[in-house]
């Protein structure tokens, strides 16, 4: 593994170490099959998936942020992929069976990685924590991203494989490849 671990990994919260998962992107237009950005049938899978992760870390007490993208109307995304999650359309509200309680934090983000542009880094060195885990959707495109920044950044990440899907399976399957092999993401 390349990365330098430049964070002392001594916080500790009841003798465990303090962790949060990153809901990423389980939002109208991904998951819903008439969403802008359906991903396919994959949407049926992870959200059970999903649901499940985020009823652990409810039920153990720790941390739970939810990163929506959430774009202008006229974003450069756009030049990319089709309009999608635009501001206030409704698509880029978080689908109902994940709804986020009232003490758990919702960042908005306009680029792949989670934390271009938001205070997501400010937020978890707030909150003392060092390792995520990252669940949702797209595995080869913002759950990738998150994860590269997150690793540059001195976190540990962590990746349950049944809880992240994509609308392209081969790239779906590099991407765990990529994170595992070069970026020393544990895949759980």
């Amino acid at each position: 593994m390349y990365f330098v671990e430049y964070r002392e990994h001594s916080n500790q919260q009841g003798g465990l170490p303090v962790k949060a998962l990153l809901v990423i992107d389980m939002l109208v237009d991904f998951i819903d099959p008439q969403g802008a950005l359906y991903i396919g049938p994959a949407a049926e899978k992870v959200v059970p998936q999903v649901k499940s992760r985020l009823e652990k870390y409810r039920s153990e007490g720790n941390p739970v942020i939810f990163i929506c993208d959430s774009h202008l109307k006229d974003d450069i995304e756009f030049n990319l992929f089709p309009p999608h999650s635009v501001e206030g359309s409704g698509g880029d509200d978080i689908i109902p069976e994940l709804t986020p309680k009232v003490d758990e934090r919702v960042i908005e983000k306009r680029r792949f990685s989670a934390f271009v542009g938001t205070d997501l880094d400010l937020t978890l060195r707030d909150k003392g924590i060092d390792e995520i885990e990252l669940a949702g959707v797209v595995t080869n495109i913002c759950i990738l991203y998150t994860a590269a920044m997150a690793r540059m950044y001195g976190y540990k990440v962590n990746v349950p494989i049944s809880a992240v899907a994509s609308f392209d399976e081969e790239a779906h399957n590099f991407a765990l490849k990529e994170m595992e092999k070069t970026l020393g993401v544990t895949m759980i």
